[in-house]
């Protein structure tokens, strides 16, 4: 089976997250049987051969097989073979899980019986991840994702990432449902109800850096723009001034305008609340505005 994978500049941070993921398997019984349900809803199939029920686990992955395999011989005693399980062991494990009732199989989606507690939907949610997820390196990109085979299995996923307060949204790709995250915040959450205190802080303190990285821009962006437009209005001011002041003298302005036009004359680099601060009395930088904006409108007279 052909999977849609993450980009390999990815691989190194979502592997990581897998291996500590399955170096933290749930002791917990009902942990393990969620586990269990999401493993098989994402990667199990089943077929009769020989009136004989089959049931495979189409993952390639060598260690998520090894887990999902572990898991399942632990919650019933069973013998398990390397690549399936068949004869009656099949129903037993899928009625346990809830996924056949006596007639039929039902293998894309989870019973909510198996997820009532808090803890049985991050087991979930882990084991989902194993099977067919990826998260990108917080350095480069936010972005998490699981890989579906179908749009019920998709919507039954995103219904319980939903249920955790995480904002699941849905595309597809190539043929699959992708269920994923693209906030920041979202996958830090999300890795930690997973059980990856490791991968958690990994993330959570790359994201802490790139905020206020990008806070630091933001303002630098911010102030630099203001100071261009400071600059502009006051070498606009200035020709405004020595414009009146050669065509018609500066004397022939009000009292009021000819000191502010003196002063910016004398310090053309300065704020208009510095240039308020000059002036006998003092004027705010509202009442300088004014004044100059008087003056740009003889100017524009003149011209």
């Amino acid at each position: 089976m052909t999977r849609t994978g993450p980009e390999v500049s990815d691989m190194s941070f979502a592997s990581e997250t897998k291996a500590e993921l399955i170096r933290h398997i749930p002791r917990a019984r009902h942990d393990r049987m969620a586990m269990a349900a999401a493993m098989l809803m994402m990667e199990g199939d089943v077929q009769f051969q020989a009136d004989q029920a089959r049931l495979t686990f189409l993952s390639e992955n060598e260690m998520i097989r090894s887990v999902f395999f572990t898991i399942i011989a632990k919650l019933g005693n069973m013998r398990v073979g390397a690549d399936m399980i068949a004869g009656k062991e099949v129903l037993a494990l899928l009625t346990l899980l809830k996924m056949y009732d006596g007639k039929q199989f039902h293998m894309e989606t989870v019973d909510p019986l198996l997820l009532q507690q808090e803890c049985c939907r991050k087991s979930f949610l882990a084991a989902a991840f194993l099977c067919a997820g990826s998260v990108s390196d917080p350095n480069k990109a936010y972005h998490l994702e699981i890989v579906c085979r179908s749009r019920k299995r998709a919507c039954r996923l995103a219904e319980i990432m939903i249920s955790m307060d995480l904002e699941a949204k849905m595309i597809t790709r190539k043929g699959h449902w992708v269920v994923y995250l693209k906030e920041g915040e979202q996958i830090v959450t999300m890795l930690g109800y997973m059980g990856a205190p490791l991968a958690y802080m990994t993330y959570e303190n790359a994201r802490i850096v790139k905020e206020m990285r990008n806070g630091i821009n933001r303002q630098v962006n911010c102030e630099t723009a203001n100071i261009g437009k400071t600059v502009h209005a006051a070498v606009r001011q200035t020709a405004d001034i020595v414009l009146i002041r050669d065509r018609m003298g500066l004397e022939g302005l009000p009292r009021n305008l000819r000191e502010i036009a003196l002063v910016r004359l004398e310090h053309p680099d300065m704020t208009l609340r510095d240039l308020g601060a000059l002036l006998d009395p003092p004027v705010g930088k509202s009442g300088v505005n004014h004044r100059l904006r008087r003056i740009s409108e003889i100017a524009e007279g003149l011209r």
